[in-house]
């Protein structure tokens, strides 16, 4: 043992990045310093504590994991031969093509912890420190090959008192709309008091963002892989102390598990702390920093861009031939890439017609995308085609026959929750659909954890309190503007989301939209995702300058770099996306005044923009030239529940 603090203390003077607190105690640094984490043995078990510029943001929390046979939450122990591994520098240059950014680099110190339990069997504690933030997670090394399995998690997150939460709850499993929950689709509560308990009483979604001591944290998870499963946060009513809690046991494939479980050595995800401020939850890439790199396949397929979908506007009714060839027409003026073709196409429209309209589509250089039913028995929703993906040999006739058939993607719905045999199930679907040159999209689904950057052709996913519920009720409506201002700083963070933005005109039902026009295009640019399906229809789209939808053709389908502007959570947000040489500064008013805003736009300062904005009537565009001003000071004035676009 004393051999062994030798060593972390060579580690020290050598990379300066580690420091003994006492003789169980350890702090692992970012590279800036400005992150702290403190690694602690007592009691014979394992808890940490973190730190930003020298002030606690979480108080000491627990460290461990309980198998069936073996208990890694208590009776703990470094391991006697090697209780540190040597600190080392950790770097990562990847590229995407649905993040905010196509060229990324992370940078982080990395320490792993040797525990042993009372009965001598291992597991390793890997932290990560890098300059936005924390990712630590567990391995267990299995030589002897035997099944082992989890059946709970003692990790936690404990907060001071008075530090504040902006988290959405859990939705109770297999409850709501033809069982289908829970699909990440509630509310958020905002600034709420840390030990706040959920109403619904199933704990909290990922991401989950906390203030503490003036830091902004967002918790979530990374590197899901299909041994494990889903996780979420859950507290006791009245307690700062958050735990990860595992899915139910009916969140399950058919007939399968819930619990994580492996016969190999085996990792759990990533735990994920995001540390700092708002400008650096919304420029992080840690989500898919700590994901796992992309699988071994041929991704050239994969092509980012905007799609027409007929669903949002006329529903279930016109999933007809007509229709879909109507979206069509549409995509190809608006010089959109896709189309996608919803529930029930198999029975109102058929195959054979089907593979009419893909030939169509492709003379005028649009790809259809379909739309599949998860199907299994965790629901009751009756909308086909189903039962056609549940096992290898299902998705491979079915993948073969649409592939062939010219189709591009697919929209697959109504998945059981977060269970371990669920997950793989997803893992499953995007290892098939790859053979096949399919951009997938999950809806009805799981946050996907970073998931995009391991399979590139998960192009985008639901979880989130879409558009389409804007259309079924005029309280969705009511609050969509201060929902649309959380999405930035949570659930669209690191991964792209399906939300179905942009409803320029009206809706098409009996819901009157609250959000003005100018709101609603400035969600084209806020949120990300690698295929945009937009909610506009095309009789909405007469109504809409010509200017308008000039800027609708032109739009990248992908971004090259982010600048947070300013913001806060169910507020305002302003935020800067680069594609090229070109930027684009788009912002949101979350609230029913008016607000007038000094931007600090110093990077474009003596530049001229367009100015795309809300005139007196809602439905109403207005276009000018503005020039940012040589301090790079912009004013700009936001109508409540209004937006903005600037181009330059």
């Amino acid at each position: 043992m004393i051999y062994s603090f030798l060593k972390v203390f060579l580690i020290i003077i050598l990379a300066g990045t580690v420091t003994i607190v006492s003789a169980k105690d350890v702090s692992i640094y970012s590279p800036d310093k400005k992150v702290e984490v403190v690694f602690i043995i007592k009691d014979q078990q394992a808890f940490y504590k973190v730190r930003y510029n020298g002030k606690d943001v979480l108080l000491e929390s627990k460290l461990g994991i309980i198998q069936r046979n073996a208990d890694f939450s208590q009776g703990l122990s470094l391991t006697k031969t090697a209780a540190y591994s040597p600190v080392k520098l950790v770097t990562d240059n990847y590229t995407s093509i649905n993040a905010k950014k196509s060229s990324i680099s992370y940078r982080a110190n990395e320490l792993v912890i040797h525990l042993q339990n009372a009965e001598n069997k291992k597991m390793d504690i890997t932290f990560r420190v890098s300059n936005d933030g924390v990712g630590f997670r567990y391995f267990f090394p299995n030589p002897t090959k035997e099944k082992q399995l989890i059946t709970k998690e003692v990790t936690t997150y404990h907060f001071p008192d008075t530090a504040k939460a902006w988290i959405q709850p859990l939705a109770a499993p297999k409850s709501g709309w033809e069982k289908t929950n829970p699909s990440y689709e509630e509310n958020y509560f905002q600034n709420v008091d840390v030990g706040t308990a959920s109403i619904i009483g199933h704990g909290w979604v990922y991401p989950a963002m906390f203030r503490s001591n003036n830091t902004w944290l967002l918790i979530t998870e990374a590197d899901l892989d299909s041994n494990f499963c889903g996780s979420r946060l859950n507290n006791d009513a009245g307690n700062t102390e958050y735990f990860v809690d595992y899915p139910t046991d009916i969140e399950v494939f058919t007939g399968k598990g819930s619990k994580p479980n492996s016969t190999s050595s085996w990792y759990s995800p990533w735990r994920i702390i995001t540390i700092g401020s708002l400008k650096t939850v919304i420029e992080s890439t840690l989500g898919t920093d700590l994901a796992k790199r992309p699988t071994k396949a041929d991704y050239s397929f994969v092509k980012p861009g905007k799609a027409s979908w007929s669903w949002i506007n006329s529903k279930d009714n016109y999933i007809i031939f007509s229709e879909q060839k109507k979206y069509i027409d549409y995509a190809a003026d608006m010089k959109w890439q896709y189309c996608l073709i919803d529930a029930d196409w198999d029975i109102k429209i058929g195959y054979d017609s089907i593979k009419i309209l893909a030939d169509y589509a492709k003379q005028k250089n649009i790809d259809l995308l379909l739309w599949y039913n998860s199907s299994g028995d965790w629901n009751t929703v009756k909308y086909s085609p189903k039962s056609k993906l549940l096992t290898a040999e299902d998705r491979a006739k079915e993948f073969s026959r649409i592939q062939e058939m010219g189709i591009k993607g697919v929209k697959i719905d109504f998945f059981g929750g977060d269970g371990q045999s669920m997950i793989k199930y997803y893992h499953d679907i995007l290892v098939d659909a790859a053979k096949y040159k399919l951009a997938v999209n999950f809806h009805g689904a799981t946050l996907p954890r970073g998931w995009s950057r391991t399979y590139p052709h998960l192009v985008t996913t639901e979880a989130v309190k879409g558009f389409e519920m804007i259309t079924f009720e005029q309280k969705a409506a009511d609050e969509a503007a201060n929902h649309c201002a959380m999405l930035p700083f949570t659930r669209n963070a690191f991964d792209p989301m399906d939300f179905t933005p942009m409803n320029l005109y009206k809706i098409q039902t009996r819901v009157k939209r609250k959000t003005t026009a100018a709101f609603e295009l400035a969600t084209s640019v806020l949120f990300l995702s690698g295929i945009q399906h937009f909610a506009e229809s095309p009789e909405g789209m007469k109504h809409v300058p010509e200017f308008v939808k000039k800027f609708l053709r032109t739009i990248p389908n992908n971004w090259d770099d982010v600048k947070y502007i300013t913001g806060f959570p169910g507020k305002e947000v302003v935020i800067a996306r680069r594609k090229g040489t070109k930027w684009y500064v788009a912002g949101i008013n979350g609230e029913g005044t008016l607000k007038t805003l000094n931007l600090d736009l110093a990077f474009v300062k003596n530049k001229q923009a367009q100015l795309l904005e809300d005139t007196d009537a809602q439905t109403l565009f207005t276009e000018k030239q503005i020039t940012v001003a040589s301090t790079g000071k912009t004013e700009i004035t936001m109508k409540p529940n209004g937006g903005f676009v600037m181009v330059f």
